[in-house]
């Protein structure tokens, strides 16, 4: 059976190599510091990012999730951003994506937020198919204008 549990500062390692394989997958890099600012704020009960992690019968970490809060003008509760949705490649179609996905919704619904939404790559298919049974595809098209310096500046 599949368990969900809040990240802690145990969960380290594992988160480590899920974010790797995370990063992989999206075809990008960050650095190593960016990658423990991120799981800081992960493990830190005052910030407003949070972060869940999906184990195995046998204990093996095998999906993550992270999603953050913010207000909107649209609603008087604030909206839910799934930023981060990973399963590692032995454990997909096994229903730890849907499990996850109900993890954030549920929290969600508790915490008082309006709706939750996130991102995908229009590539995405095997995501995508799981995305369609679980939520509406609202047709919107994401654009960006990138402010950070560049990664190796950073």
């Amino acid at each position: 059976m599949t368990t969900l549990s809040p990240l802690t500062a145990d969960d380290h390692d594992d988160w480590l190599s899920l974010w790797w394989g995370y990063l992989e997958f999206y075809e990008t890099a960050l650095s190593t510091e960016q990658t423990e600012l991120t799981f800081a704020r992960l493990i830190d009960p005052l910030d407003a990012v949070h972060g869940a992690i999906a184990r195995d019968d046998g204990g093996r970490a095998v999906g993550l999730v992270h999603w953050l809060t913010h207000l909107s003008t649209w609603s008087v509760g604030p909206y839910c951003y799934l930023e981060d949705l990973f399963v590692h490649e032995v454990a997909r179609g096994s229903g730890i994506g849907a499990a996850l996905i109900e993890h954030v919704r549920s929290w969600a619904e508790r915490s008082g937020a309006d709706n939750v939404y996130w991102l995908t790559q229009r590539g995405n298919d095997r995501a995508r198919a799981l995305y369609d049974r679980v939520a509406e595809d609202t047709g919107f098209v994401h654009y960006e204008i990138d402010l950070a310096p560049p990664r190796d500046e950073r």
